[in-house]
């Protein structure tokens, strides 16, 4: 039969009702097990993360307070205490709970499970079927639980890193309580390794060693127990555990997965300098170094949309829209097939005309409206939508500019009165703000006609560009 540890009785008679195995039940004793199965959590207190589930009044809690049962989907990335919480569920309730892989298992251990789980209730036990990474099974796989879940035969909980609207049956799925778990914040990432730090008697760990330790880890609380324990077999008799130490027990794992470190800066500059350079080649190949070490595509992604409005702009607008596109097909498709389209707007904003003058221009209006005083707004530009407000000459001598020609109300200001003339906004003689350029020269040639011939050129301000000590982006 292919399951995993095949049966667990957690809560034979006698069980405790808080989610704790009997009382007479030995702790494990197994010295050679993975420190993550020796540190796993045995009462629901003990578990580390996931309060929004386990904390005063929330599902969970109240589920193993009560010793209700009810079928449900676990839904969280790796290591986060899915089958942890299947366990303490079955000792909750006093039920015997049958662990199957989809990895591994079939219908037959499915039909074998059924078999069990009837003989147990002639006996008046109840059973729950675990099934580790569910989002594996296929439908008719799943379609098996279906009639016994109905039936009450046994409880059903799935664990699954896939998101179930797409991975788990609809007819399933309406018979189970979706409970999404969350990966380990460093808060609770530290709490555990101090609780294995303290279970082992460990030598003290350097801040640093432990930061970067939990980086790598991301989360996972079973990677950093592995990684930790691994860490002190090779480790024997050091004083204390430092950055080398770990480096030479993680080797190029580490260096490769340096979430935090230098290393993963590094890379992310030489992408974002590479596009900026121009060089596709170079781009794509610290993209590719950078998924390969097993950095989140997610904030790649918001990088790379960062680069098409920072480096590109309004060179090519269109650079912006793949970058969006790219980010949106990621989310439907994940890794490995939306990696393909990353790689696509990585090429195509390297490859793009660039400027960064809209950047300039926005850090500088920035820069001078925090220094600037909070200058009114002009009266003809202000909002007039009450009789008294227009009576007070709000929004009066506004001109429309749809009903000037060529849709532009030469002469017209839009800055506040008594500002020093400025110039923010200043396109690069490359790509679409050639074109830009050319129609912000021709609106100030009409401004400069408006304003001889209005014959007051000083009620207009003098115009951007024409005092030598103008404000140039």
């Amino acid at each position: 039969m292919n399951r995993q540890d095949a049966l667990f009785d957690l809560a034979g008679p006698g069980g405790q009702a808080d989610g704790s195995p009997p009382d007479d039940t030995p702790a494990p004793s197994n010295t050679h097990a993975p420190l993550a199965e020796r540190l796993r959590p045995r009462h629901i207190d003990e578990v580390i993360g996931q309060a929004h589930l386990l904390g005063a009044g929330k599902p969970l809690r109240t589920a193993f307070e009560a010793g209700r049962l009810h079928s449900m989907i676990l839904w969280g990335p790796p290591g986060v205490g899915k089958t942890t919480l299947a366990r303490l569920v079955a000792g909750a309730v006093e039920a015997r709970l049958i662990v199957l892989s989809a990895v591994l298992a079939g219908v037959k251990d499915i039909r074998d499970a059924v078999v069990e789980a009837e003989a147990l209730r002639a006996s008046g036990r109840r059973t729950i079927v675990f099934v580790d990474e569910v989002h594996r099974f296929n439908k008719s796989q799943q379609d098996a639980f279906l009639p016994h879940v109905e039936s009450g035969l046994f409880t059903f909980i799935g664990a699954t890193t896939e998101n179930p609207s797409f991975e788990v049956n609809s007819a399933l799925l309406s018979r189970a309580t979706v409970h999404v778990l969350k990966a380990l914040d460093l808060a609770e990432m530290q709490a555990l390794l101090a609780r294995a730090a303290e279970t082992l008697q460990a030598p003290p760990m350097t801040e640093s060693a432990s930061l970067r330790l939990i980086a790598y880890a991301d989360g996972d609380a079973r990677r950093l127990l592995n990684a930790y324990d691994n860490l002190l077999a090779q480790s024997s008799g050091l004083a204390q555990l430092d950055e080398q130490a770990l480096e030479r027990s993680l080797g190029e794992q580490l260096r490769r997965y340096d979430k935090g470190g230098d290393h993963f800066y590094d890379s992310i500059s030489a992408l974002h300098k590479s596009v900026r350079g121009s060089d596709p080649d170079g781009a794509l190949y610290w993209l590719a170094r950078m998924l390969d070490g097993g950095a989140d595509p997610r904030y790649i992604v918001r990088r790379v949309v960062r680069m098409a409005s920072e480096e590109v702009g309004n060179a090519d607008p269109r650079a912006l829209r793949i970058a969006l596109d790219a980010a949106e097909t990621y989310e439907r498709l994940g890794s490995p097939e939306g990696e393909l389209a990353l790689a696509q707007a990585v090429a195509y904003i390297a490859v793009a005309p660039k400027s960064n003058a809209v950047y300039k221009a926005w850090n500088e209006v920035r820069a001078f409206v925090k220094q600037d005083g909070s200058r009114p707004v002009p009266m003809h530009l202000r909002n007039a939508p009450t009789k008294l407000m227009k009576g007070l000459g709000f929004g009066q001598a506004y001109r429309y500019s749809h009903d000037e020609p060529n849709a532009f109300s030469a002469g017209q200001t839009y800055l506040p009165d008594g500002m020093p003339p400025v110039q923010f906004y200043a396109p690069v003689p490359r790509g679409l703000e050639l074109r830009i350029a050319d129609k912000l020269a021709e609106l100030q040639r009409l401004n400069a006609e408006a304003a001889a011939a209005a014959g007051d050129t000083g009620s207009l301000g003098q115009l951007p560009g024409d005092e030598p000590g103008a404000n140039q982006a």
